[in-house]
């Protein structure tokens, strides 16, 4: 239950990451460099959502498969 938790949790928090990537594009129309666009999606929180989430999904699935080993070897 816990591995579907943090999955939704993670999977919430990198789109809404990776939505705000994608309308920060807009800049690049704008005539912002891809190097500036970069640099404002390094310094946007929104933006960071999407590395936390990845995180987070990663971080059940270790995790969980840790606590797996654990218990079948002192089973």
């Amino acid at each position: 239950m816990n591995k579907l938790i943090f999955l939704i949790i993670g999977v919430i928090l990198s789109s809404v990451g990776l939505l705000f990537m994608i309308l920060y594009l807009n800049l690049i129309c704008l005539g912002y460099s891809f190097l500036e666009y970069v640099k404002v999606i390094s310094s946007s929180f929104e933006c960071w959502l999407f590395i936390i989430g990845l995180l987070i999904i990663f971080g059940g699935r270790i995790k969980n498969a840790i606590l797996l080993q654990f218990k079948s070897k002192y089973k």
